[in-house]
């Protein structure tokens, strides 16, 4: 199979990467700077254009910014096929509006950053033009980075908050529990990450594993009237506001997004493929 990426920032790079080390495909990709693709491997194909790449490629890679994926659609449309499938990494673009452009098999993919350690949970959700054996085929290529996670559409915003953004948010609230504990002891900086790293991961693994549940975990350490207790108390009792918070500003954010991609994709010009 010959697989097209256009756009090798950290999403689309990490991808190549992937699938190259996979070996499951031809690979085909261009960026806006094609200095940056100057260390890729001799036998992936660098491509001067985005038309190119589409020409070129059964499934392409769309892994620009939103703002930009309107000028994309309009470069690779003459050169995509009836049989091209396109794959979105844009969940804020929605599927009609890309169809106002290009009225082909569509996908849209959310990978994480866990990809990078092959422990991705990526989301992926598809236009009514998919067929059974292109989904079979873009599963199996996606699964190189871990899992994959079929979605609705209208689920796959807040299904990205849980998996691509939440790394960044799991650091996020480790680095202020890291930052606050080092307010009371005198422990290196270094030895209190790892420590708390470990028993996150461990944590992790733990709860899959055994199959626990939360408050399973939580009623297994702390025992009544002990330490755990307090400190798990203060945070059910303080945490909940900022993580409600936490998602109306996201989704908010999202919806902004995805509200000034559409104004991208009003012109009464647009013609379909």
């Amino acid at each position: 199979m010959k697989v097209g990426i256009i756009g090798c920032g950290s999403m689309g790079s990490m991808m190549t990467d992937k699938f190259y080390a996979a070996g499951e495909c031809e690979l085909f990709v261009t960026t806006r700077t094609l200095s940056k693709l100057e260390g890729l491997p001799n036998d992936v194909n660098v491509c001067k254009t985005n038309s190119e790449v589409a020409a070129a490629s059964d499934m392409v890679f769309l892994c620009v910014r939103p703002e930009v994926l309107k000028n994309v659609l309009d470069d690779i449309k003459s050169a995509v096929s009836p049989d091209t499938l396109i794959v979105s990494l844009n969940g804020s673009v929605r599927f009609d509006l890309i169809e106002k452009v290009l009225r082909t098999k569509t996908a849209k993919v959310i990978p994480s950053v866990t990809a990078e350690i092959d422990r991705s949970q990526t989301l992926v959700c598809y236009n009514d033009l998919v067929t059974e054996k292109d989904k079979h085929r873009l599963k199996d290529l996606l699964s190189c980075m871990g899992d994959v996670i079929e979605l609705a559409e209208d689920e796959l915003g807040m299904g990205s908050e849980l998996v691509s953004c939440m790394p960044g948010f799991i650091a996020s609230v480790f680095d202020v529990m890291c930052t606050s504990a080092m307010e009371h002891t005198s422990l290196p900086k270094e030895q209190v990450v790892s420590m708390v790293l470990n028993t996150l991961t461990a944590t992790g693994e733990l709860m899959l594993k055994k199959g626990m549940t939360f408050g399973e975990v939580v009623e297994r350490v702390a025992t009544k009237g002990g330490i755990t207790e307090v400190g798990s108390s203060v945070i059910y009792e303080q945490f909940p506001h900022t993580a409600q918070e936490l998602f109306e500003k996201t989704l908010e954010k999202r919806a902004q997004t995805a509200e000034k991609c559409s104004s991208l994709f009003t012109d009464d010009s647009i013609e379909r493929m």
